[in-house]
């Protein structure tokens, strides 16, 4: 059974910084393109970071730039996100996420092209 679980999340204040993992099991995702996503209370899913299968390009949503980066560990089967000077409009449940495989080089953006999905952690930022 595929999974991804994530963890790393938590309480913390304005200005900390946490680091999400995900962790695959199941299969290996080496081959796959990943992204994190968030969604908080009322709103939208909405993207936050990707990264390419072999990990040589990645992309942040323009509200996370400069603060937050992606990475993996192919050889772990695990994704990262380092969270740097958090800010309480960050609070949201974060999502791990993968697409099927993918050699292109490419990086995605919107959820419709993850197929795989975790459960989800909490981060809570407070002022």
């Amino acid at each position: 059974q595929v999974q991804l679980v994530e963890s790393g999340g938590g309480l913390v204040q304005a200005g900390d910084s946490l680091r999400l993992s995900c962790a695959a099991s199941g299969r290996t995702f080496s081959s796959n393109p990943m992204g994190w996503f968030r969604q908080a209370p009322g709103k939208e899913r909405e993207f936050v970071s990707a990264i390419n299968w072999n990990g040589g390009r990645t992309y942040n949503a323009d509200s996370v730039k400069g603060r937050f980066t992606i990475s993996r560990e192919r050889a772990k089967n695990t994704v990262y996100l380092q969270m740097n000077s958090l800010k309480p409009e960050d609070t949201a449940v974060y999502f791990c996420a993968a697409k099927g495989p993918d050699y292109s080089g490419r990086y995605y953006k919107s959820t419709t092209d993850y197929q795989y999905w975790g459960q989800g952690t909490q981060v809570t930022v407070s002022s």
